[in-house]
């Protein structure tokens, strides 16, 4: 107990480190709000004029176009959640009962207290266990799973597993009691998800609310929204915690607030809402598409919600601004760029698997969906000659973005036409490509990470990889980020798998580029730069560096050069420090798994499924050493998805100086 009271002790020193003065006046705020909110009567909704449905007018009917696959692994979908076995993190599968314990953790079993929600504290996993899991089942994608089978069937079945579902979350949940209760995130991704239920079931019309329980259940799911969209609006994220979270925030107010404009404030919530949603567009993305914490996962995550807002505002007629869907094409045009040929995104940054919305089969890619919604809604349309001389328009091949369009149903947004759709420099963002026969069979890709460490203050989601790179190889990942693993277990896992020698870069004396204070914040951040911009991707010539170690007490800075010859397949990569004294170098290399890697006297020699990477190292006094997943202290390691790792193999290339480079000669050959 001692123990974890010091330990929170230092994480609150180190967070006032990143407030600002103002940041620290806005906490205190909060901190009297919700006293005041904690006196307030539970039940206190003004009263409730009659709702209508965006969707109900617009006439949407029945489900998009299915194959009987689709159909069928809905049905089978939705069956497992009447039998109480949920899908949660994109993969796993859990038995949450019948009805579920909305306030259970399903991995643990521990049952968070039923006590106003700004009391608990969401980090004792003793008092409400990992709280990721308890908010990803209470997010209700599954709800929608649901709702969408009875458009499917008009099984009314449908209706009733739905209407036990929501009684007994709003008899278990009441407002501002219990874990579920203590994230405006949440609030927000439960709206949405809320959003596409109240939609797909037909609205206020449903026979959802049919008879007198169907009524009592439509007023008190409609007191629990008012409460979540007035939370949401007194508990935005501000200052450095204004990441991804205040988008998913605004995103569900605006949902909120559209689909149900019950009360007086509603107008209000929808203003603030979208125009906030439009700063933020603009300001947590880069001018070249790069989400700015450094985090790929929440790159989508950011753009998913984006567009979830975005399609509901073209559905009611109230459509965000040409600036807003043009931050969206940026956003999709980098997505597709740093994607290889065999589907894969760099795992940069960190990840929790956590989803917005779900409309197809659990574990589905939410890359490929993002961007076929891109592509069904953001791409210009046909001149009107062109369309009379070709067929009618497809559905979406996707099915995700099948429903998601038939549950917001809209007029496409006006959209820039000259934004390219892929590109290789995001020089803003901090990426670079390099690489040949981009989207071929025979695709060489590789990125070099020559942005910031994070967003804002804290930098919460960022990893201290600068100057790190990837390699992917005829569609099959090489040279890897490791991923994220679990913000939950042992401290040492979180601080291994976003520290430095889990990527592919240089790490000094055994220490962090940046300086860690806690498993969301960096106190410390290493800023890199561009020294020398390629001019193409093929013929790739790059120079950079960062300051991350001039901290140490014989100050050190690292500078790597990246070579790509296309015509060779080869790449080249030398790596410098400039210091005073001697340093211990250490130099990662991190292999997928499923490669076959050796190391002897000739070299490294790296085998895939279609081809060969051997590689030289030069330089003095150099100690290599091939690593398979270490325990004490982690190393050799990749998590492809959250709560689940695995080993791979890491040449860890070793030397002592302070100012002889080390030179890695990577040759490509395909067979």
């Amino acid at each position: 107990m001692m123990m974890r009271e010091a330990t929170g002790m230092v994480w609150w020193v180190n967070r006032l480190r990143c407030m600002s003065v103002a940041e620290v006046g806005y906490r205190i705020q909060q901190a009297a709000a919700k006293g005041v909110a904690k006196r307030m009567p539970s039940r206190a909704t003004p009263p409730l004029p009659r709702a209508r449905s965006f969707g109900r007018s617009l006439e949407m009917d029945g489900a998009p176009p299915l194959s009987q696959h689709e159909r069928d692994a809905l049905l089978a979908d939705a069956d497992s959640i009447c039998a109480g076995h949920v899908v949660l993190f994109a993969k796993r599968r859990f038995d949450v009962g019948m009805p579920p314990v909305w306030n259970r953790d399903p991995d643990s079993g521990v049952v968070g207290p039923a006590i106003y929600a700004g009391d608990i504290d969401i980090r004792n996993r003793e008092l409400v266990g990992d709280i990721k899991h308890v908010w990803e089942l209470n997010r209700h994608l599954h709800l929608v799973r649901l709702a969408q089978a009875w458009s499917v069937t008009r099984d009314v079945a449908w209706l009733h597993a739905l209407h036990h579902q929501l009684r007994s979350w709003l008899d278990q949940c009441p407002a501002r009691t219990g874990p579920n209760w203590t994230s405006s995130l949440e609030l927000g991704i439960r709206l949405i998800n809320w959003g596409l239920v109240w939609e797909l079931v037909g609205g206020e019309a449903s026979g959802l609310f049919a008879g007198d329980d169907g009524q009592r259940l439509r007023a008190d799911w409609l007191d629990s929204i008012h409460a979540h969209c007035s939370g949401i609006a007194r508990h935005l994220s501000r200052h450095s915690s204004a990441n991804n979270h205040l988008i998913g925030e605004l995103a569900g107010l605006y949902v909120g607030a559209s689909i149900w404009p019950c009360w007086k404030s509603s107008n209000d919530w929808l203003e603030q809402a979208r125009s906030e949603l439009e700063h933020e567009a603009q300001a947590q993305f880069s001018r070249d598409g790069v989400n700015r914490e450094q985090a790929f996962a929440y790159h989508i995550f950011s753009s998913e919600c984006l567009f979830v807002a975005g399609l509901v505002g073209q559905a009611c007629n109230h459509p965000f601004s040409r600036a807003y869907w043009t931050s969206l094409q940026r956003s999709l045009r980098f997505l597709r760029s740093v994607r290889d040929v065999g589907g894969h995104v760099p795992m940069v940054g960190d990840a929790d698997d956590g989803i917005v919305f779900r409309l197809d089969e659990a574990g589905s890619d939410r890359a490929a969906q993002l961007l076929a919604l891109g592509d069904a809604v953001l791409r210009p349309p046909e001149p009107p000659y062109l369309q009379q001389q070709h067929a009618p328009q497809q559905a979406p091949q996707h099915v995700g973005v099948r429903w998601l369009l038939h549950a917001l149903p809209g007029k496409l947004p006006e959209c820039d036409p000259h934004e390219s759709d892929t590109g290789w420099a995001f020089p803003d963002g901090g990426y670079l490509l390099f690489g040949s026969h981009f989207g071929e069979a025979d695709e060489i890709k590789g990125m070099v990470d020559c942005g910031s460490l994070g967003y804002l203050g804290i930098a919460a989601h960022g990893h201290a990889d600068a100057l790190s790179l990837n390699l992917s190889v005829g569609g099959e990942e090489c040279l890897v980020d490791p991923g994220t693993y679990s913000y939950g277990q042992e401290r040492k896992w979180r601080d291994y798998f976003r520290g430095t020698s889990a990527h592919n870069t240089v790490r000094i004396d055994g220490a962090d580029q940046s300086l860690s204070g806690g498993p969301f914040m960096w106190l410390k951040k290493a800023n890199a730069q561009i020294e020398r911009m390629p001019q193409s991707p093929h013929e790739f010539d790059f120079r950079g560096s960062h300051d991350g170690y001039e901290r140490l007490a014989d100050p050190v800075r690292h500078m790597r050069s990246v070579r790509f010859d296309a015509a060779s397949s080869t790449l080249v990569v030398r790596d410098e420090i400039a210091a005073k004294k001697h340093h211990q170098v250490e130099l990662f290399w991190h292999f997928a798994p499923g490669l076959n890697v050796r190391l002897n006297s000739s070299g490294l020699h790296v085998r895939g499924k279609r081809f060969a990477l051997q590689m030289q190292a030069q330089g003095a006094d150099l100690s290599l050493e091939l690593v398979h997943g270490n325990e004490n202290p982690p190393l050799g390691w990749v998590s492809r998805s959250y709560e689940s790792k695995q080993a791979c193999d890491v040449l860890k290339i070793s030397t002592v100086s302070s100012a002889v480079p080390v030179e890695c000669r990577f040759t490509i050959t395909f067979f």
